[in-house]
């Protein structure tokens, strides 16, 4: 018998492009993007003082972020990549006005050390879960193509609940000093606040990233039969004869059954 030959390298490539995709171009996954662009303007504009034009940003990636979800839950257009980046425009907002910040005073350095180790801890573990989960070949061009799902993330519930009080504080923060210019609120009044915000934002982010440790949920692995797609049409003749063969097999049990009732007639 002649020895097993490899596939021609051709044909290798061919069947690595049908892996599965989805359509990342939807309107939640644009204002997501829209909010991570925001970010880095946001932080500059506190670092010069730019309060108000810094806290109308920060309304409209608060605004967004609310926006984006309900409309992928009500007309269906959730993505793989959006449970990615939304969760990474919340944290890419989040680190930069925590540094910028801290820089200037309005953040204790131990509280925004907390929140960005955290965040650096699960940034490396979304690093590694999403090389391991890559459906083969693993290239680096690959790695940054979003529209091949390889694996998704289920925020915990602790996790919404410190996302949600670090938004409330970084912002308080972000429009403090235009709140006491405009003597809206006094020093006295806003600074026990602002401290008891900072003891719960420290505890429930020391909690939060202790939940995708234990949580079971926290992370699924996609597999290439979760994700409907339409066929690719094959240019390989040995693919599409494969294709042909595989569909007359499916109607050979009943033409077999009718060969076998002629032929006892």
């Amino acid at each position: 018998p002649a020895p097993p030959t490899k596939r021609p390298i051709r044909q290798r490539i061919l069947s690595s492009l049908n892996t599965p995709r989805e359509n990342i171009y939807t309107l939640p996954n644009v204002l997501t993007f829209s909010r991570l662009l925001a970010a880095p303007l946001i932080g500059y504009l506190v670092l010069h003082d730019q309060h108000a034009w810094a806290v109308g940003l920060f309304a409209y990636a608060g605004i967004t972020d609310l926006i984006d979800g309900y409309i992928a839950r009500t007309w269906r257009l959730q993505t793989v990549v959006g449970t990615v980046i939304d969760p990474m425009a919340d944290k890419t907002l989040m680190t930069i006005l925590t540094v910028c910040l801290a820089i200037k005073g309005g953040l204790p350095v131990w509280l925004a050390a907390i929140i960005l180790g955290r965040d650096v801890g699960l940034g490396l573990a979304a690093i590694y879960y999403r090389w391991i989960s890559l459906p083969p070949p693993k290239t680096f061009t690959r790695y940054w193509d979003f529209s091949l799902p390889s694996v998704e993330v289920h925020p915990t519930g602790i996790s919404k609940v410190n996302t949600a009080l670090q938004l409330a504080l970084i912002g308080a923060c972000t429009a403090q000093p235009l709140l006491i210019s405009s003597a809206i609120v006094s020093p006295e009044v806003l600074s026990p606040l602002m401290k008891v915000m900072q003891y719960l934002v420290a505890t429930t982010t020391i909690w939060s990233g202790a939940s995708y440790v234990y949580t079971k949920d926290a992370l699924k692995f996609i597999t290439p039969s979760s994700i409907p797609s339409s066929p690719v049409p094959s240019s390989d003749p040995a693919a599409a004869s494969n294709n042909r063969t595989k569909e007359e097999r499916q109607h050979l049990p009943s033409s077999g059954k009718h060969s076998s009732t002629n032929g006892k007639k």
